[in-house]
C-alpha cells in the first residue's frame, strides 16, 4: 500500500497510472482472449481481480463505477458490485498527512482557528474524508478534506473507464456509451471543486428551506477553500439503522427523501444525482424519526427548463396514452432517430421508472418484486429490443436522471416504504409551469452564485 508521502509525490501519481492501467488492461486482455477463443467469460473472476488490483487506491474509481452501474446494462453487474467495494477498502489519510494538507489549505496556524479538531476521520467521501471539529464560535463542524492530487487521479480513472466502455461497445453493441463517458467526466471534474459544491449547498438551503423534515448544512466560508469544505455538523443516525422501525417511522423518512429530491427538480430544474445511503442521516424528535439530513452536494445537475418540461410530458403522456407526447418527450431527453420500435423499447424502461408515480394507490416501489430482481426484467426486455433495433446512443441528460431514480428507488426498497407515490408527486408538480420554473431557476442560481441558467 502506498504511503501518504508516496501518494502525494510524482512517483506516487505515476504509480497510480501504472496500477490502474495494469488492472484494467489485464482484464481487457482476458476479455479479448476469451471472446477470440469462443469461451464463456468468467466475469465474476475478472471483476474480483480488477478490484484487488485497484483496492488500495483512493478516490474516483468507486464514483466512476457507481455512475456507470446505474445505466442499464452498461457494465456487467459483476464489475459494478466489485468496483463499488473500493470505497470501503480505501485507506484514510493519517493524522500527519491531514495536518500537512490542512496547513496547505488554511495556513500553518490552522489549528488555532478551531477549538477542537478530531484526528480520526468521521466519514469517508469518494474524493476525500470528513473530520469533526469545533469552531471558535462553538459550532460543531464537518470539515471535508480532499485527497491529494485528485485531478490526475480522476483523469487516469476516466481514461481506463473509456477503455472498458470501448470494450462494452464491441461486445454489446446495443448501447453506444460515448456520451455517457462525457457526462461522467464533466460531473466528476465538477466534484473536485469544493467551492462549487458550497454554492450547491447554498442553493439547496434556499430551495428546501421551507421543509421542516429536510435539513441542509450551513456553509462556513472562512474555513473553506477549493479543496476543503467546512459546514455545520448535522447530528443524525445512519439510515439503515431505521429499517426495523415501524412502518410509520419508515414512511416518514421516505416522504422526506421524496420531497428532498423532487421539490428542487420540479421547482428549479435541479437534481441531486447521488442519492445513495451514505449521503443521508436521519434526525429525531421526541424519540422518533423526524426527517433527513442531506449531506453531500458534489453531484448536482442543473437542467434547462425545456428538459423538465420533457420529464413532465413523458409522465402526462403515459397517463393519457398520448404516444405523440411520449415521442416528443423522448426527443427532449436527447434520444434521436426515434421510430415506433425505439419508442416501444424506451417505454419499457421509462414505464418502470415512472410506474410508482403513475399508480394512484399505496404500494412499495417494487410492488411485490424482490429487491434483488428490481428492474432486471425490464433491462433484459430493453436489451432484447435493442438487439434488433440498436445501437442506442444514451444521451448525457439521461445519465444522472436515471441514476437518481434508481438510487432513490433503492433507498425506498431498503426502507420497505409503503406510500402513495402518485399523490406525493402530484403535490410537488401541482401548477407546474415552464415559464415560472425558468424565473425561479434564474433567481435561485443567481442567489447561490451559480451564474446563468443552462441554455
Amino acid at each position: 500500500m502506498a504511503s501518504d508521502d508516496e501518494e502525494s509525490s510524482l512517483a506516487g501519481r505515476l504509480a497510480r497510472y501504472a496500477r490502474v492501467g495494469a488492472g484494467v488492461g489485464g482484464v481487457a486482455a482476458r476479455m479479448l482472449g476469451t471472446r477470440a477463443l469462443g469461451r464463456d467469460a468468467d466475469r465474476g473472476g475478472e471483476a474480483a481481480v480488477l478490484a484487488r488490483m485497484l483496492g488500495s487506491l483512493k478516490g474516483p474509481l468507486m464514483k466512476v463505477a457507481q455512475l456507470a452501474a446505474t445505466v442499464p446494462d452498461l457494465l456487467p453487474p459483476e464489475y459494478a458490485v466489485e468496483l463499488q467495494k473500493l470505497q470501503a477498502s480505501a485507506p484514510p489519510m493519517g493524522w500527519a498527512f491531514v495536518r500537512r494538507r490542512m496547513s496547505a489549505e488554511l495556513g500553518v496556524d490552522w489549528q488555532k482557528r478551531f477549538t477542537a479538531f478530531e484526528h480520526e476521520q468521521a466519514a469517508a467521501a469518494s474524493l476525500g474524508q470528513v473530520h469533526r471539529a469545533t469552531g471558535q464560535d462553538g459550532r460543531t463542524l464537518a470539515c471535508k478534506l480532499q485527497y491529494p492530487n485528485m485531478e490526475s487521479a480522476v483523469e487516469a480513472d476516466l481514461g481506463q473507464l473509456g477503455m472498458l466502455l470501448a470494450l462494452q461497445r464491441r461486445f454489446s453493441p446495443e448501447i453506444d456509451s460515448r456520451e455517457v463517458l462525457k457526462e461522467i467526466g464533466e460531473r466528476l471534474r465538477e466534484e473536485l471543486d469544493y467551492e462549487r459544491e458550497a454554492r450547491h449547498m447554498q442553493l439547496y438551503g434556499g430551495l428546501l428551506g421551507g421543509l421542516s423534515e429536510v435539513r441542509v448544512p450551513d456553509f462556513v466560508p472562512e474555513l473553506s477553500t477549493r479543496r476543503l469544505l467546512t459546514m455545520t455538523w448535522l447530528d443524525g443516525g445512519r439510515l439503515l439503522s431505521f429499517v426495523d422501525h415501524s412502518l410509520e417511522d419508515r414512511n416518514r423518512i421516505a416522504v422526506a427523501l421524496f420531497k428532498a429530491w423532487w421539490r428542487p427538480f420540479a421547482h428549479c430544474g435541479v437534481i441531486h444525482g447521488d442519492p445513495h445511503l451514505g449521503n443521508y442521516t436521519v434526525f429525531e424528535a421526541d424519540g422518533a424519526p423526524a426527517g433527513i439530513n442531506l449531506l453531500d452536494y458534489g453531484c448536482i445537475r442543473i437542467f434547462p427548463p425545456s428538459f423538465v418540461d420533457g420529464v413532465m410530458d413523458l409522465y402526462r403522456g403515459f397517463q393519457t396514452g398520448d404516444r405523440a407526447r411520449i415521442a416528443d418527450a423522448f426527443s427532449v431527453w436527447g434520444f434521436r432517430e426515434l421510430d415506433d420500435d425505439l419508442i416501444d423499447a424506451l417505454s419499457i424502461w421509462a414505464r418502470f421508472i415512472y410506474g410508482p408515480l403513475l399508480d394512484d394507490r399505496v404500494r412499495t416501489v417494487a410492488d411485490g418484486v424482490a429487491p434483488e430482481l428490481y428492474g432486471r426484467r425490464e433491462v433484459w426486455q430493453v436489451k432484447q429490443a435493442l438487439r434488433v433495433k440498436g445501437p442506442l446512443t444514451i444521451p448525457r441528460e439521461f445519465v444522472l436522471m436515471n441514476r437518481a431514480a434508481v438510487g432513490l428507488g433503492a433507498v425506498f426498497l431498503h426502507l420497505r416504504a409503503e406510500l402513495n407515490f402518485h399523490r406525493l408527486f402530484e403535490a410537488e408538480v401541482e401548477g407546474f409551469n415552464r415559464e415560472r420554473l425558468a424565473k425561479r431557476q434564474a433567481e435561485a442560481l443567481a442567489e447561490a452564485g451559480l451564474g446563468s441558467p443552462p441554455p
